[in-house]
């Protein structure tokens, strides 16, 4: 039959896209890489259909091989006779170990078809956690930044497994950059922090990323405008986006009609940018 590669996203058990919840919920046998994403995944599936294989904590490829090749001798019968799944937080493709599986059983059981499901990574996820938007026409890199590296030279950097904050941040500040770092965002195991303080995440954690900007970067879209003219108003009406550092929204939600007026408005626009002609819609 088949196996599914699924992307649990970011942490939380509510950010599983809906059909990966599918998958998850048919699935004959799902099996985890580790106690975060097993912790995930029994939020869709009971703890009797969780699979067991082992990763050992190493760096000697020889081991990790074998490790993964026998992960792929449990799994491939299963995925014959069934359906399989192997789950991962994040996206299966982006930073993750689902790879190594894939390449083993394209390698050695070439039968066994092989489907990915996507997920919420953190390569988006953590701009809403920060607070951070990405405005289009943009750049953005991604690092690892373990054991104290420091990557430097874009304008915009996103720096997964920062390990050693203090000397991190260090460099980077000294090549001028603005950091804002995140720890385990969207996770119910430990504390999600958000935080531009170096000295409040003197330990060491490997869920922790860090998005640097240089200092005298001028980027503004061109409704940056708008902010400033409500800042300078007496309205008091404040904007509407927050931050949720990681944790479920606190805001009210927009009403329908709002949320009408609202996509009825960007369709026109982004209609107009593109040169169409936009008929007018009578209101609701």
């Amino acid at each position: 039959m088949t196996l599914y590669g699924i992307g649990l996203g970011p942490g939380d058990a509510d950010l599983v896209t809906v059909r990966g919840r599918r998958v998850l919920e048919a699935a004959d046998v799902v099996y985890s890489p580790g106690r975060l994403s097993r912790s995930v995944a029994t939020e869709h599936v009971p703890q009797d259909r969780i699979g067991d294989v082992d990763f050992p904590m190493t760096r000697d490829e020889d081991e990790l091989r074998r490790a993964w090749r026998e992960a792929a001798e449990e799994i491939a019968p299963r995925a014959r006779d069934g359906t399989v799944a192997f789950v991962t937080l994040g996206d299966p493709n982006v930073y993750s170990t689902f790879g190594h599986l894939r390449r083993t059983l394209s390698a050695f059981h070439a039968d066994v078809d092989i489907v990915v499901v996507p997920g919420v990574s953190a390569v988006t996820a953590f701009t809403t956690a920060l607070g951070v938007e990405i405005s289009s026409g943009a750049s953005l890199a991604l690092h690892e930044a373990a054991r104290g590296a420091a990557p430097t030279g874009p304008d915009r950097m996103l720096l997964f497994k920062v390990t050693d904050v203090p000397t991190t941040h260090e460099q980077l500040v000294e090549a001028g950059y603005d950091v804002v770092y995140g720890r385990r965002l969207y996770m119910d195991q430990g504390e999600t922090v958000v935080t531009d303080d170096p000295g409040t995440l003197t330990e060491r954690d490997y869920y922790t990323l860090a998005y640097a900007e240089k200092c005298d970067l001028d980027s503004e879209p061109a409704t940056a405008a708008f902010e400033e003219t409500e800042s300078e108003s007496d309205s008091g009406t404040g904007a509407r986006v927050k931050t949720d550092g990681g944790a479920q929204p606190a805001s009210e939600p927009w009403s329908v009609d709002e949320f009408r007026s609202d996509t009825v408005s960007m369709e026109r626009a982004e209609g107009e940018a593109c040169g169409d002609e936009v008929p007018e819609v009578p209101p609701r």
